[in-house]
């Protein structure tokens, strides 16, 4: 249960209720209100997305989820597995929604996720699901055997409860199941029903087979074991969380508050210990992999077999400028050896899924060591390194090998930061070549096993998305997947709001001289052209975890600030140096331990130089808001720059760099106690004496990643500090604030009526 929304307007050391602030009262622009509305209530305007296709074999055909064929089942929501032949389009149905019902039950199952067994004669399906943090990954999962031998059964034993496995899988050999319960990972003989307890027994201070809070939000991994090739062995990560700190988030919605206790590393503490183990499948014999170091100061973000008797690993150090490449053989898991070591001065990358090639004598992986990130061939045994596809330019991200398994497959965008597109490069070495046809716009691929066939998705700034199956390398469509005509056609009936890329130049020092920064600014359909007549709204992101001038559809977000526009607002957003813009490892790592400082100089500099270029801009009107790291930055705006921003609304803003977690915050910004004073010039709270203007804080306060702990440390400082401000709070809502009914709707209104009443188009 969801408590109501509770506006509270903060003057000075005063709290004053919601109908007290003249922004809270005023109503939105009849048009506005009603396309937020059609926006984040009535969903009129979303995207449809490409299906989740899942390539069979090396991909001569792929799996679908699709409705169910009218009249199969009562249930609309049915859907129905099918395979295509990729090349000829032939179609049959492997699994029928319909089918799926349980012992008792009078619905069948809802298929949420699936996994087909390598022979295409089991599927385990995933349904029932619970959020954990960010992602549905926790829930049931049934057995459905495809030829009928054995009955619809459930994953678990009857010891299991309702929603409780994690991560299920099938072994390669299709004997068993394995899947994480309780913080353990479990086997289940898919014969008899067998079930065994694999790892040493979680307890409140050990996990095995996930991971702990941090290492998911920031290295993105939580299913944590792996089959071997043949399924006879599993390894899995653990995590020992004792004496990390403890982060408390507190639930009013109830008569007595719930407390929600969270292990979470804040910058500069103790972070789990990392174990890797591995153990035998049919005696259940355990063994653990050495680690180099003490295992509270290092990560292992990445682990899989090589081959029956291998594993590789990367392990950064706790500083995240060195990424060491390890092998372990399973008759001598004490002592991995090293293949290839990483560094950089600042932070490195680690790489999702290395390609080996050769016999697995050799792997593909991502460096910046020659100051882009491109494409290396290692040689295992000596550690020997190859530059493939040397350019002036960086691999965003590496597919595969193409259908001749003569070049390397890569997303990149030498010429255009703002843009993505296939290129191909000879494996052996020799220039980049570009595979996709258009140069506008953005385009992403799902590259089959083979490298024959791609699900080829564009879109651009203005245009929403469409898939296709395309075969390469001839870019060729073989069939269309998914439109969004209907939403195109939609969409026109707007009136059209002008949206153009720019460039603007900044002065740097001596050594830069002078630096671009990528834009792009929107005006409202009708402008008068006079000098000073129409007010400019930013969106600011400005940290190292993304950019927003992207040539690609942007969804809700692009809408809302077209909708600003309609409303008479030019909106503008610009990617600062040290955002992961695909201009070079310089560009992105000038800003580490200077995170926020440079980000608000280049943000205020670059709103200047478009006023000079825009004369009708309004340098008196002039608002800035942004989400999370952009609200951070709205703050650094705001505060450090009082002559350019009159107005800002910042969302679950970090104000405090100390507060954060410690793999983010200590990647690009070094250790507190090495670098006291680049933490404090960094965080807005230590700068808030020069607000000035007007300023909306918002945040959830059941937030998990971005604690709304920050917003009251900044609250109390502009108290002090004798500061007018206002704040909304979102009870028990998280980082997203969007938990129940109407609160995304609620929050962008909010945001919209705040710049509006200020900046009055």
């Amino acid at each position: 249960m969801l408590s109501r929304i509770v506006l509270v307007w903060l003057s000075g050391s005063s709290f004053v209720t919601m109908g007290a602030a003249q922004w809270a009262t005023q109503s939105l622009p009849e048009t506005l209100s009603r396309e937020l509305s059609q926006i984040y209530s009535d969903g009129d305007f979303d995207a449809k997305r490409a299906p989740r296709l899942r390539w069979i074999g090396d991909g001569d055909s792929y799996a679908i989820l699709e409705e169910a064929d009218e009249g199969a089942s009562e249930n609309s929501d049915v859907v129905d597995l099918v395979v295509y032949e990729t090349e000829s389009g032939k179609r049959s149905v492997l699994l029928a929604g319909a089918s799926l019902v349980p012992e008792g039950a009078d619905e069948p199952l809802e298929i949420e996720n699936y996994s087909l067994s390598a022979d295409r004669r089991t599927v385990l399906v995933f349904t029932n699901s619970r959020k954990v943090w960010r992602d549905n990954t926790r829930g049931d999962y049934w057995v459905v055997d495809l030829r009928g031998e054995r009955p619809l059964r459930k994953l678990g034993g009857e010891e299991a409860p309702e929603a409780s496995l994690m991560f299920a899988k099938l072994s390669p050999d299709g004997v068993h199941a394995a899947y994480v319960r309780d913080n353990d990972v479990w086997l289940e003989n898919l014969d008899n029903g067998r079930i065994s307890r694999l790892t040493p027994g979680a307890t409140e201070t050990t996990i095995y087979g996930t991971s702990d809070w941090v290492t998911e939000e920031e290295l993105g991994l939580r299913d944590a074991f792996r089959f071997s090739p043949s399924g006879e062995r599993i390894a899995f990560w653990g995590f020992d969380t004792s004496g990390v700190g403890t982060f408390t988030l507190i639930d009013n919605s109830e008569l007595y508050p719930r407390f929600i206790e969270i292990p979470y590393p804040k910058v500069g503490t103790i972070n789990s210990a990392v174990s890797l183990g591995l153990v035998e499948v049919a005696t259940g014999e355990l063994s653990w992999i050495g680690l180099e170091g003490d295992r509270r100061q290092l990560y292992v973000p990445r682990m899989d077999f090589v081959d029956e008797d291998t594993l590789v690993f990367q392990q950064l150090n706790r500083y995240q400028n060195e990424n060491r490449y390890q092998l372990a053989r399973i008759d001598d898991l004490g002592s991995p050896s090293t293949f290839l070591v990483d560094r950089g001065e600042a932070w490195v990358e680690f790489m999702d899924e290395p390609l080996w090639l050769d016999g697995r004598s050799s792997v593909l992986v991502l460096s910046e060591r020659d100051g882009w990130r491109h494409i290396y061939r290692v040689l295992r045994d000596t550690g020997e390194t190859t530059l493939i596809a040397d350019f002036e330019g960086d691999v965003v991200r590496f597919l595969g090998l193409d259908g001749t398994k003569e070049h390397v497959l890569f997303e990149a965008s030498p010429d255009h930061a703002t843009r993505r597109g296939l290129y191909r490069a000879p494996i052996d070495g020799g220039p980049a070549e570009r595979v996709t046809p258009q140069d506008q716009g953005w385009h992403s691929y799902d590259l089959s096993p083979n490298g024959r066939w791609a699900v080829h998705t564009s879109s651009s700034f203005e245009r929403p998305p469409r898939a296709d199956l395309v075969a390469l390398p001839s870019h060729r469509v073989v069939r269309g997947l998914v439109d969004n005509d209907e939403l195109e056609r939609r969409l026109a009936e707007l009136r059209h709001v002008d949206t153009r890329f720019l460039s603007v130049e900044l002065e740097g020092d001596e050594s830069e001289g002078i630096v671009e920064l990528d834009g792009w600014l929107m005006m409202p359909p009708e402008s008068s052209g006079e000098a000073g007549s129409i007010p400019l709204v930013v969106f600011v992101y400005g940290e190292p975890a993304g950019q927003t001038v992207l040539d690609r559809w942007g969804g809700r977000r692009a809408l809302f600030h077209q909708s600003l526009a309609r409303a008479g607002v030019a909106v503008a957003s610009f990617d600062n140096r040290g955002t992961p813009a695909p201009k070079g490892a310089a560009w992105r790592k000038v800003v580490y331990g200077a995170v926020g400082e440079l980000s608000a100089s280049d943000q205020a500099s670059a709103v200047r130089a478009l006023l000079k270029l825009r004369s009708e801009l309004d340098p008196e009107r002039v608002g800035v808001w942004g989400w999370s790291g952009g609200g951070s930055n709205t703050l650094n705006a705001m505060f450090r720059h009082p002559d350019v921003y009159r107005v800002g609304v910042s969302v679950a803003p970090v104000p405090d760099q100390r507060l954060y977690d410690t793999i983010y915050q200590e990647r690009y910004m070094g250790l507190p106690e090495e670098n006291e004073d680049g933490y404090r010039r960094g965080s807005p709270i230590f700068h808030a004496e020069g607000l000035e203007g007007r300023l909306l804080l918002v945040h959830g306060t059941g937030d998990d990643n971005v604690h709304y702990q920050g917003t009251e440390w900044l609250i109390d400082r502009l108290i002090e500090l004798g500061k007018q401000f206002d704040v909304m709070v979102y009870p028990n809502r998280s980082h997203s604030i969007s938990e129940g009914d109407g609160t995304s709707l609620h929050v962008q209104t909010l945001v919209a009526r705040y710049l509006l009443e200020v900046l009055q188009p």
